[in-house]
């Protein structure tokens, strides 16, 4: 059975301009290790729970919900396939790049051990697709391409603060028995907004996405 891990490590040490969007999207591997913590609200605070990584729009990206991004590799491998280009770690705007993890199964509320500094994440929610992901990827139509492979990635939250580094190993510490994935509540946001009501027994999920659901309700 192939080990959990951290391939690289991603950050922006600057933010990249698209057009009229100002972006951090533009992450690139560490070459060493980078410290983790809560970062508190999006709007105040550092934005990513990552030391020295940059926040371009804090109206949608970071805080204490987003602190950190995760992208399996695996994933990237097969956009390879369908995008007809090498992609390098990080070129989705995430700060982890991991191995060994189907990151679209992970439950709401699950808790990793990453590396052996004490850090310890919780899933909260898929990264939804926006403009500036597609102008980042010149790929016209994306946000529909991305929303139908049900591939989104997952966002976490800081419950312990550590350091980690390409290399760490990755650890379920606990997994709720709601059964709320990370991929069916990208559903439920994306494409199938039925799905909505069915989410909120998953205590972990973000204020806003529970927001939405009382509206809806």
């Amino acid at each position: 059975m192939l080990m959990a891990s951290v391939l690289t490590v991603n950050v922006a040490s600057a933010p990249v301009q698209l057009g009229r969007l100002r972006s951090g999207i533009d992450k690139r591997p560490s070459p060493g290790p980078v410290p983790v913590r809560a970062p508190g609200p999006a709007r105040s605070g550092p934005g990513s729970g990552l030391a020295g990584d940059t926040i371009g729009n804090r109206r949608y990206h970071g805080g204490d919900d987003q602190a950190v991004y995760a992208y399996a590799r695996e994933d990237l491998d097969r956009w390879e396939t369908d995008l007809g280009g090498a992609l390098t770690n990080g070129v989705f705007g995430e700060n982890l790049t991991t191995s060994g993890v189907h990151l679209t199964d992970c439950v709401i509320g699950e808790r990793w051990s990453v590396g052996d500094d004490g850090l310890v994440l919780e899933v909260t929610s898929p990264r939804t697709p926006c403009r500036t992901f597609t102008a980042w990827l010149d790929r016209p139509g994306w946000m529909k391409t991305f929303t139908a492979a049900n591939l989104p990635g997952a966002y976490f939250r800081v419950i312990e603060p550590g350091t980690v580094a390409a290399g760490a190993a990755v650890a379920v510490l606990d997994r709720p028995d709601h059964g709320v994935t990370v991929g069916t509540v990208f559903r439920a946001l994306m494409s199938e907004p039925a799905l909505l009501p069915s989410l909120l027994v998953a205590d972990a999920l973000p204020d806003k996405i529970k927001n939405k659901i009382r509206k809806r309700l």
